[in-house]
């Protein structure tokens, strides 16, 4: 899930701002701040979300160095109540993991700046990916943590995933022109950022046609059946993780009134073409 591993982003010098420190791994602590020039210090720690290959660090780094935590909120926090419906289903986990226990000190929202020896850093509200998902716009580049990345598409894993914001965030982000770079939490710098965009939502687009299809061949089904219809080249083991990215499509698309659920949505609801 995390490709080579998450990346921490230092940005700054004498007063320095972490982007993303990680899961809570010893060696990830010790690694950041050996990355420190002498006399440099930690004084904002920047998390783009709860994942537990982002966020765990954030407590443990900022008890070493006294910088605060800053994010869009705790790991519920940011969901449509079609979601939190979900969650309160007892639909959890998947993916790469909640860290349950993640609260930021300060809770930072779409517009603000955070100034410092870095110059000024710009907070993106980018849910999609994970509800209080954020990215930061630094100059000509973007730190867009699980939201676009280079390697891989990015998961979509409801109750947390949502299709709907994720449509949103990277349609805004794609409007965004003057970004000349992102740099991901996992994978390359995507050095052509508006393109990537766009490659993502027709993929997104793509699957969501495979969907429809499905259910007019098919009539009505549920997200593990048509996952398990659609997703006829990957291993048995990943079905349960495709499910839950046909479910956020099933979702979406039911908002927008292209299809019907037969009854509250859960994760073994059907679905019908109106």
């Amino acid at each position: 899930m995390t490709f080579n591993g998450t990346q921490t982003y230092l940005l700054g010098e004498g007063d320095v701002v972490v982007i993303d420190p990680g899961p809570a791994l010893p060696g990830h602590h010790d690694a950041l701040l050996e990355a420190l020039a002498p006399g440099e210090r930690v004084v904002q720690i920047l998390v783009t979300h709860s994942h537990l290959d982002h966020s765990p660090l954030a407590a443990p780094l900022a008890q070493t160095t006294g910088a605060p935590v800053l994010a869009a909120g705790p790991s519920e926090w940011g969901r449509r109540p079609v979601m939190q419906r979900l969650a309160e289903s007892g639909m959890l986990g998947g993916g790469e993991g909640v860290d349950t226990t993640f609260a930021p000190d300060e809770r930072i929202a779409q517009g603000e700046q955070i100034t410092g020896a870095w110059g000024s850093i710009e907070v993106l509200e980018t849910p999609g990916h994970m509800a209080n998902h954020l990215s930061f716009a630094w100059e000509d580049a973007l730190f867009s943590g699980d939201l676009v990345m280079g390697w891989s598409t990015s998961l979509v894993s409801p109750p947390d995933g949502d299709m709907t914001a994720f449509f949103a965030s990277v349609e805004h982000l794609a409007s965004r022109t003057a970004d000349r770079v992102y740099y991901p939490g996992h994978g390359d710098p995507v050095v052509d950022p508006v393109v990537r965009c766009r490659e993502l939502l027709e993929h997104r687009r793509g699957r969501e046609a495979q969907i429809l299809d499905a259910l007019k061949k098919n009539g009505e089904a549920d997200a593990a059946t048509l996952a398990a219809r659609i997703y006829t080249d990957i291993a048995p083991a990943l079905l349960p993780a495709a499910a839950r990215n046909v479910l956020a499509h099933l979702i979406d698309l039911s908002d927008r009134g292209v299809i019907e659920a037969d009854g509250p949505i859960t994760s073994t609801t059907h679905f019908l073409l109106e």
